[in-house]
């Protein structure tokens, strides 16, 4: 879970827009590494409750 969103939030950082993941505007990294709200609300899984 954690590689597939970190690859998400890394895209812009790779594709040289920004210098870090939490500075584009759309990314959803803030709430991941900062603990902020951004612009689209984000709902966070717990893992194991996705575990059968």
């Amino acid at each position: 879970m954690h590689q597939k969103s970190d690859y998400l939030h890394d895209n812009p950082v790779t594709a040289g827009f920004v210098e870090k993941p939490e500075d584009w505007l759309y990314s959803s990294a803030k709430d991941y590494y900062m603990g902020k709200k951004v612009i689209i609300d984000i709902s966070l899984i717990d893992p194991m409750v996705l575990a059968y």
